[in-house]
């Protein structure tokens, strides 16, 4: 139902300016969904749709060029939360230990951040090993890890 609604959000936007969360509700509503303002204002969120300028002062929502990027962290906190056990940096190293099965998962997650002390990463079952230009770049890191684990 909520993949539904936010997909059928998305190419109401694409079809036409909208300008106010009222107008996707009634959208919605000509389409057989029902909704709350509340609802709406979460999907916006969570797809990044932003309000860009179409002129004579009036406004559209569209989806954000950042989108992609924002999806990609999204997945990483995910994968992190969900999987990942412990994380720890020896000189310019990062291991980081996970649920079995799923370090190439945590670690093809981590490539696509394109982070760019990340000199490289390798993958086991529940293990991924990364290497970092410095050691206070695998700190850091070390340190960003724990904090999104909390």
């Amino acid at each position: 139902m909520k993949n539904d609604r936010q997909s059928q959000l998305l190419q109401i936007i694409s079809e036409e300016n909208i300008e106010t969360q009222e107008q996707l509700l009634d959208r919605l509503m000509a389409r057989g969904i029902k909704s709350t303002q509340a609802t709406i204002s979460r999907d916006i969120k969570e797809l990044h749709l932003i309000k860009e300028p179409v002129g004579q002062g009036r406004y559209r929502y569209a989806v954000s060029v950042h989108k992609a990027k924002l999806n990609f962290a999204d997945r990483l906190r995910t994968i992190f939360r969900e999987s990942i056990l412990h994380v720890d940096n020896a000189q310019n190293l990062v291991v980081i230990k996970t649920m079995p099965g799923l370090a190439s998962a945590a670690a093809a997650a981590i490539d696509s951040m394109e982070i760019t002390y990340l000199v490289g990463s390798l993958a086991g079952d529940d293990t991924v090993l990364l290497i970092m230009r410095d050691l206070e770049s695998a700190a850091d890191f070390c340190i960003e890890v724990k904090d999104m684990l909390r």
